[in-house]
């Protein structure tokens, strides 16, 4: 077993409880395809007259920071966990694993929705999804590192431009 998988063999061990397995789930299910995080952008643009573009174009930016974790998993084509100390427990859309989708989406929107909102987003939800795809065992930790990375990083673009306007 490689350091990493290892790694993720000791998070399930350490905190995969039922309770922490449902709420892990539930993030998956919300960061699918970083859905959740584009309607809560859309629903920041019904609320938020004055500022409809800035939600809009924040919102585009959690799908582009998506896309942008998908053009790179199939560049490096990283294959999910797969040994025996490792409970998978959710379904994934693809078997590549590099970049973390969900990790890269959920920073995105922290960099971005904390812009919008004046609020520090990013360490209260940036760590939970991270933590969930390991607990899930989908990811390995370079994984979801990597993606956190890439989402700060088109976060960081996409916010740079909002404040331009």
């Amino acid at each position: 077993m490689g350091r990493e998988t290892a790694a993720l063999s000791r998070v399930q061990g350490a905190i995969g409880t039922p309770a922490v397995v449902t709420a892990a789930r539930g993030l998956s299910l919300f960061g699918e395809h970083s859905a959740g995080w584009l309607a809560l952008g859309l629903i920041g643009a019904a609320l938020d007259r004055r500022r409809r573009r800035d939600w809009l174009a924040a919102s585009a930016g959690v799908v582009a920071a998506h896309a942008a974790s998908i053009a790179v998993k199939r560049v490096v084509r990283r294959p999910r966990p797969d040994d025996p100390g490792v409970r998978v427990l959710v379904g994934t859309p693809s078997k590549l694993s590099f970049p973390s989708a969900h990790a890269t989406s959920t920073t995105a929107a922290a960099v971005l929705f904390s812009a919008l909102t004046g609020r520090r987003l990013v360490p209260v939800l940036v760590p939970p999804m991270l933590v969930s795809r390991l607990v899930l065992g989908v990811h390995y930790p370079s994984d979801v590192l990597a993606g956190s990375v890439l989402g700060a990083a088109v976060g960081a673009l996409v916010r740079r431009g909002l404040g331009r306007r």
